[in-house]
């Protein structure tokens, strides 16, 4: 009789071998196809992959000066499982450093939380930016230091002491950054701040290989197939920036011992021709190795160089707001060019009271900007507020207000071709109503008129204002970049965004501008050379007020918007529109003065006294 027990058994036997070839043959299958760690290792037994790093675009200004270069210097690298009776000391003292720096440094290297891609096959970063004068005599004595090798590379350097802000810097990735794109490995170079940032992928260029092949005993014995495999790099496209370096250093001598910013834009293209944060500091400073001590030295100082202010910082904008509430008046027809309004030392109702200075009165819209009346504006917000013809409530009011401020880049950010930019802050109904309850009204905000209260606009913000008067109606994006290698810049850069308000009002914003340097506010802007547009701007601060001057030139045909925002400078009259005045015709003349040098001399040294403060 047929034992089925011993017939189950065999195919338990056969279907239990059967699964351990399949798992044999699915390990083997994934360690050939999936799994690169033995690929790896192999190829690196017979092969050295030499990354080749392509320079980086040069950066000129405007007219073709060069502002950033390229210069050759060298990296260490070491292969771990390549060390072998290794000279620790000899090392140590060729390359200048300590043993107890040698095994900081390859602690970190072998730290996977600080070096993801660390592999003892693999190439690893031991030393960056190694100048060609001390390279030399460590490439004399190469040969001593098994494992080690040297890669070819370049290092940004500065030609002006000026613009920092603007150029940025380079410096090594983070672990976020090789996170973020699988082009970097730790140990390269990426673009932290400014252009150097903001236009990484055009200035990074491709990087190429040279595929090395070695002998039994790692040594190199040429390209493998004749360089068959091996890739040229790509070199990085150069930028042409906007910025006019002759008008720069003016502006950041003229603010030298000062803090705010300049800002100057030509109204027809958009392009920033200059765009000064104070204080500064040297570009050079950000150079090679020194960069992460001068940095932290920087971020420590309490007048914080490294900030931006041109596009980070948000200031009230005091009077130069003004215009932009006239432009608004105009439209919603809350005001004609002839309405006028009483201004008995300011505005006043009720107990309510906002001051002004002297003038006459009453005054129309166009002498009213010219003295920079602060009851003028408030009167102009207040009716419109309460206008229930135009609008059912105050808050319908408010919301329209606002759309109108946003046509005019205020509120939002303008998209500037530069990291950091801030909106500022144009203040809607909701925030009020969450903030004061249902009860607010015109006089509640009436500061808003002129430019205090809750409004906050940035330097670029100011200077965009009177591009958009200059043009009568509209702006174009401000950029710095003016172009790339083999191209232009992006045309999301180049669309005109028209405001809100009609030409045929700006015209009368105009004529305002020019007669506030004439005969107003802004009398020493004037030039007999070209007729100047501006308007002033005391800006109300907890201690000294800001000066602000914002204006444009020549009248027709303009050439040049500017802002210039001094902290604590006073009345705007005091340093805004001097700066103004000097920087428009640096600009337009291509040169000062000797009268006009004399006055930049005596800007130069003239200084406020902040203190030590933290901002």
């Amino acid at each position: 009789m047929k034992n089925h027990i011993y017939e189950y058994r065999k195919f338990v036997i056969g279907g239990i071998a059967l699964i351990i070839v399949l798992c044999y043959i699915a390990r083997l299958a994934f360690l050939q196809l999936s799994n690169e760690e033995y690929k790896t290792r192999a190829d690196n037994n017979a092969f050295l992959n030499n990354v080749i790093f392509p320079s980086r675009g040069v950066i000129y200004d405007r007219n073709g000066e060069l502002l950033v270069y390229n210069q050759p210097a060298y990296d260490i690298m070491v292969i771990m499982r390549e060390i072998k009776n290794l000279d620790t000391l000899d090392l140590c003292k060729t390359l200048s450093m300590t043993r107890e720096e040698f095994d900081n440094r390859m602690k970190t290297i072998k730290d996977r939380n600080k070096n993801p891609g660390y592999s003892t096959y693999t190439q690893q970063l031991f030393l960056s930016q190694i100048p060609s004068e001390e390279f030399s005599f460590f490439q004399e004595k190469l040969f001593r230091y098994p494992g080690f090798y040297v890669r070819e590379r370049t290092i940004r350097r500065y030609s002006t002491e000026n613009c920092a802000h603007v150029l940025g810097d380079v410096a090594e990735v983070s672990s976020a950054d090789v996170k973020r794109d699988e082009y970097y490995e730790p140990g390269d170079y990426i673009g932290k701040q400014g252009v150097e940032r903001s236009y990484e992928k055009e200035l990074r260029g491709e990087k190429g290989v040279e595929v090395l092949l070695r002998d039994a005993r790692g040594r190199i014995q040429g390209h493998y197939q004749n360089g068959a495999f091996d890739r040229k790099p790509i070199p990085g496209k150069n930028l042409t920036l906007s910025i006019d370096i002759k008008l720069q250093q003016l502006g950041e001598r003229l603010m030298q011992g000062k803090m705010g910013s300049i800002v100057a834009i030509e109204p027809a293209t958009g392009e920033i021709l200059c765009m000064v944060s104070a204080p500064s500091y040297d570009p050079h400073r950000m150079e090679g190795k020194q960069r992460g001590a001068q940095m932290l030295e920087m971020q420590r100082d309490p007048m914080k160089p490294m900030l931006n202010r041109a596009v980070s910082g948000t200031y009230p904008p005091g009077s130069t707001f003004k215009i932009s509430q006239g432009l608004t008046f105009l439209q919603e027809g809350i005001i004609t060019s002839s309405t006028q309004y009483p201004c008995v030392g300011g505005f006043r109702f009720g107990k309510l009271k906002l001051g002004c200075h002297a003038h006459g009165a009453p005054l129309p819209l166009v002498p009213s900007i010219a003295t920079s009346c602060n009851s003028f504006f408030c009167w102009g917000l207040y009716n419109m507020f309460n206008n229930r013809k135009n609008y059912q409530s105050t808050q319908e009011a408010m919301t329209t207000w606002k759309d109108y401020m946003v046509s005019m880049g205020f509120g939002y950010k303008l998209g500037v071709d530069l990291p950091g930019e801030a909106r500022g802050m144009i203040p809607n109904a909701e925030y009020y109503t969450r903030r004061l309850g249902k009860s607010w009204s015109a006089l509640t905000v009436i500061s808003i008129s002129i430019g205090q209260g809750e409004v906050t606009l940035t330097p670029l913000q100011i200077a965009n204002l009177g591009a958009t008067v200059a043009n009568r109606g509209y702006y174009i994006t401000p950029h710095v970049v003016k172009a790339v290698e083999g191209g232009n810049v992006a045309d999301s850069l180049l669309v005109k965004h028209f405001t809100k308000v009609e030409k045929k009002f700006y015209d009368i914003a105009v004529e305002g501008m020019r007669s506030a340097v004439t005969g107003g506010t802004c009398r020493a802007a004037n030039s007999l050379q070209y007729e100047v547009c501006g308007k002033t701007g005391t800006a109300q601060n907890r201690g000294q007020d800001h000066s602000v001057f914002m204006g444009f030139a020549p009248k027709e045909n303009p050439q040049i918007a500017i802002a210039v925002y001094v902290e604590n400078g006073g009345f705007g009259a005091h340093y805004g529109v001097p700066i103004g005045a000097l920087m428009m015709e640096q600009y337009i003349n291509g040169s000062l003065s000797p009268e006009s040098e004399k006055k930049a001399e005596a800007f130069q040294q003239k200084q406020i006294n902040y203190g030590t403060r933290e901002r």
